[in-house]
C-alpha cells in the first residue's frame, strides 16, 4: 500500500486557489489509478505550524533522555509532523509563489520537519558536510501558481525563483533526492490572459498524468496487499 502525504500551503480557499486545485486533481487521480492507497492530507496554509523559537530550540538540541516536560510539548507538533512524512512514500505539494518564494506557513513546516536526531544528523567529523539525512527514498511533487512567468532555468525570471531553489535545497529533510522531485507551475496569473489559461490547462493535464503514472509505478512496485480502502485523515486542525 502506498502512503501519500498532501500539503497545501496557500492561504486562499480551493475555489480561489490554483495550487489547491492541482493538489486536489492530483491526489483525485492518484486515488482513482491506485485505490490501495492511504492519504494524509496536512494542510499548513489554513493551520501554519508555531514558528521555531527558543524553546523548541533547547528542546530540540537536548538529547531525548534528559529532556524536561515542557520539552516533548515544545516539540510534539514536530514529532507529529515529522511522523506523517516518514510514513510517506510520496509527498504531494501545493507550494505558490509568494512575493517570488515560499508562503511562510510552507517554511514553517519545514522548520518543524528538519530536525536533528529525527530527520538529519549532525557529526563534525564528516568534515565540512557534517548534516547526514536520515530519510531516503521519497519522491516529491511540487504543484506551483506564480503571478508572473518565465521562473524556469533559462527564463527571464529566472534569478528570481527563490521557491524551487529553496524547496530542492530542504528535501533531504523528507528523504527525498533532488533527482525524484518532479514540478509543474502555472504561470501568468496576474495577467489573466490567454497564455494564463493555456497555463491551466497545461498544468492539469501534465498533473493528472504525472498522478496516473506515479500511482501506476507504486502499484507495480509494491507487494500483493488486501484490498484496503483509501484513508483519508484531514489533518488541518489539531496540530
Amino acid at each position: 500500500m502506498t502512503n501519500l502525504l498532501r500539503i497545501d500551503a496557500s492561504a486562499q480557499s480551493e475555489d480561489r486557489s490554483l495550487t489547491r486545485q492541482l493538489t486536489s486533481l492530483f491526489t483525485r487521480t492518484f486515488l482513482e489509478t491506485a485505490p490501495d492507497t492511504a492519504l494524509v492530507s496536512r494542510d499548513v496554509g489554513h493551520s501554519p505550524p508555531p514558528f521555531v523559537d527558543s524553546r523548541f530550540i533547547h528542546a530540540a538540541f537536548t538529547a531525548p533522555d534528559q529532556r524536561e516536560a515542557w520539552m516533548d510539548d515544545a516539540l510534539a507538533t514536530s514529532d507529529r509532523l515529522i511522523d506523517e512524512v516518514v510514513a510517506a512514500d510520496i509527498i504531494v505539494m501545493g507550494a505558490p509563489m509568494y512575493n517570488y518564494g515560499m508562503p511562510a506557513a510552507l517554511k514553517a513546516w519545514i522548520d518543524q520537519v528538519a530536525r536533528i536526531g529525527r530527520t538529519f544528523s549532525f557529526d563534525l567529523d564528516r568534515g565540512d558536510f557534517p548534516i547526514e539525512p536520515m530519510l531516503s527514498g521519497k519522491r516529491l511533487v511540487v504543484l506551483s501558481s506564480r503571478g508572473e512567468f518565465g521562473f524556469a532555468p533559462g527564463g527571464i525570471r529566472a534569478r528570481k525563483n527563490a521557491l524551487d531553489p529553496a524547496i530542492a535545497a530542504c528535501a533531504h529533510y523528507f528523504g527525498v533526492d533532488e533527482t525524484a522531485i518532479r514540478s509543474i507551475a502555472i504561470e501568468y496569473q496576474e495577467f489573466k490572459d490567454d497564455r494564463h489559461h493555456a497555463s491551466i490547462v497545461d498544468a492539469r493535464e501534465r498533473t493528472a498524468a504525472l498522478a496516473r503514472q506515479l500511482a501506476a509505478e507504486a502499484s507495480t512496485g509494491s507487494e500483493s496487499e488486501p484490498n484496503l480502502r483509501a484513508l483519508e485523515l484531514n489533518l488541518s486542525d489539531g496540530m
